[in-house]
């Protein structure tokens, strides 16, 4: 832990994503959920910091600003534009003065998606980098002892895996997830201050940020209601209309276009992440899953939607195992980020399913079954084994085919001990897995 004046300073695995992003641009655009630590990670890497949310000074930043914006980029580089979108001009300013010098890692800046986008001449494409920026995973939080390494696993065939050991409880577990992976709570030294963090999160995003998105008012308590639907749904790929009638259950008389309305300024909060369908056409007949599977960008916002406490979970780990899928969603995006990873899943007619597949850039790609008990890991194995089956044959049998079995296929679980199975599959506890 680093301080950064009188802020203490977690280290973050998009500390090297964005040092070279920096590197490569003239400005780095970080988004994603509030409280995530966007302004801390990019403070970490400024030199100067113009904070457009003091309002001590807020006034008269909007004034220089609708006179000559450039003075305001005054200052040591990389200079930091926090909450940037109050002067929306500054992106056109930042865009031009990156243009103007040829200079690269000049600007990081940060903030929500609440901008008037009539007020933006150039999109920055070129000019501004975009990176995004996940609440933090179990290995940064500190439950995770990052023994097994999710890249080094991708790049070294003779990794031997075999003992490593998670440290955390299902308890450890349960208490993490409902917490989630806000760095504002971990220097907090009560429990139950911490498991208030995500309770305040949700309630700001349905009595404010849900309409100061893009200025449209939007109902709270609809709000509420579709975020409690998305945590009694998560991790399936249920549809829009049955999402509509749960909701509906409420009495809250929304529509279908409504419906669509929130969601899209959900996702633009990032509060919501879906995942998307994988569908290599594997066998014939086979009747892809196409629509998206529900998530949310950490578990803790569902959690809280419902109301739930860790120790709920204690008698019910049925309904914990999809919250557990959706830990497994956040911290594979954190670990796989800086190797442009990206999510999505397999699910066909026949009911074989993988939970994610992990692809990356260079395009190896993993297949991955997330169970949460270890009751449940020869049941994953044999999904992974037999979808491996069918690319083989598909691969045999067709000479230009542009599929490629997967690099590795492997079990996420809730359990102690990492080992690798004769037939390929590894066997990954959550709580020894890092980038």
């Amino acid at each position: 832990m680093e301080m950064i004046g009188k802020t203490r300073y977690i280290p973050r695995i998009a500390d090297s994503e964005l040092q070279d992003r920096l590197e490569a641009s003239g400005a780095v655009l970080i988004v994603g959920p509030k409280w995530c630590g966007k302004t801390t990670l990019a403070s970490h890497q400024a030199r100067s910091v113009l904070s457009l949310q003091d309002p001590d000074r807020r006034s008269s930043y909007i004034s220089t600003a609708s006179v000559k914006p450039s003075l305001l980029l005054k200052g040591d580089k990389p200079r930091l534009l926090d909450e940037w979108q109050t002067i929306p001009v500054l992106w056109d300013a930042v865009r031009h003065d990156v243009d103007r010098s040829g200079l690269l890692g000049q600007y990081i800046l940060t903030g929500s998606n609440a901008v008037d986008e009539k007020q933006i001449l150039h999109s920055g494409i070129g000019r501004i980098a975009r990176m995004k920026l996940y609440p933090m995973s179990l290995f940064e939080t500190g439950e995770s002892n990052g023994a097994l390494s999710l890249d080094r696993l991708f790049c070294d065939p003779n990794y031997d895996i075999d003992g490593m050991v998670s440290s955390l409880s299902v308890e450890d577990l349960l208490f993490a997830t409902c917490r989630g992976g806000w760095p504002s709570s971990l220097f907090m030294t009560s429990r139950k201050a911490q498991l208030l963090v995500p309770k305040d999160y949700l309630n700001g995003v349905c009595e404010t940020e849900i309409s100061t998105v893009d200025g449209v008012r939007r109902d709270p308590a609809k709000t509420k209601a579709l975020l409690s639907s998305y945590a009694r749904n998560v991790s399936t790929m249920v549809k829009k209309t049955t999402l509509l009638q749960d909701i509906n259950t409420q009495d809250t008389g929304m529509s279908i276009g409504t419906l669509d309305s929130y969601l899209s300024a959900l996702e633009r909060l990032f509060v919501i992440e879906d995942v998307p369908a994988w569908s290599p056409a594997i066998r014939s007949a086979s009747s892809m899953q196409s629509r998206h599977k529900r998530e949310f960008v950490d578990p803790s916002i569902g959690i809280a939607a419902l109301g739930l406490a860790p120790e709920y979970f204690e008698t019910d780990l049925k309904t914990f195992g999809f919250f557990f899928e959706n830990l497994c969603a956040r911290d594979l995006r954190v670990y796989s980020q800086k190797t442009g990873g990206h999510l999505s899943y397999y699910h066909d007619r026949y009911g074989l399913e993988a939970d994610f597949v992990l692809h990356r850039d260079d395009g190896r790609y993993a297949l991955v079954e997330c169970k949460l008990g270890s009751a449940e890991i020869e049941e994953g194995a044999r999904h992974l084994l037999e979808i491996r089956r069918l690319l083989e044959e598909k691969i045999a049998s067709e000479k230009q085919c542009p599929l490629k079995v997967p690099d590795l296929m492997i079990v996420l679980t809730g359990g102690e001990m990492a080992y690798r199975r004769p037939d390929g599959v590894d066997v990954i506890p959550i709580g020894c897995l890092r980038d």
